[in-house]
């Protein structure tokens, strides 16, 4: 017989399938290479779409706060300060009034009662509400103008109903 080929005389006849004989592929290895690279790339994976988490919650929120929660889970990442994530993630869940709708509606109102009109691109036009009752709708074509009304101009117009 070959000297490679004899067998120990304390091994059992028996020997489990992960031990490869010599010059053989070992299969548990490579298959255990396979799993941990796969491992470790899904560990990755989670780790930053846990940090993305607070971003994808603003995601619908105002360009402010997405980009205010962006930072702070950014810097959550990279310093590795769990407070910045936590900050992120509680200004996600959050949701801003939009103040400033509202005041640019009141100043565009304002500026068309002063009589000047506002500056081309200064305020954005807000949306326009839906109306829903019939008496909220105008009747009469309202004239604008530059001068104050005079006292008896100024009588209440009272909308016809609409049948």
């Amino acid at each position: 017989m070959n000297e490679h080929s004899a067998i120990n005389a304390a091994a059992t006849d028996h020997l489990p399938f992960f031990i490869a004989a010599p010059g053989q592929t070992d299969g548990l290895f490579n298959a255990m290479i396979v799993f941990l690279i796969v491992f470790v790339f899904a560990i990755g994976l989670f780790y930053l779409r846990l940090h993305a988490l607070p971003e994808h919650l603003a995601h619908g929120a105002s360009k402010v706060q997405l980009q205010l929660v962006g930072v702070l889970a950014l810097l959550a990442l990279f310093t590795h300060n769990h407070i910045f994530w936590i900050a992120a993630l509680l200004l996600a869940l959050v949701k801003f009034p939009n103040f400033s709708a509202p005041l640019d509606s009141m100043a565009q109102s304002l500026e068309r009662l002063a009589g000047s009109a506002p500056p081309a691109g200064a305020l954005a036009a807000a949306p326009a509400a839906e109306v829903t009752h019939p008496e909220a709708l105008p009747t009469k074509a309202v004239r604008t103008r530059t001068a104050p009304l005079a006292e008896s101009e100024l009588t209440p117009v009272v909308p016809e109903k609409v049948a």
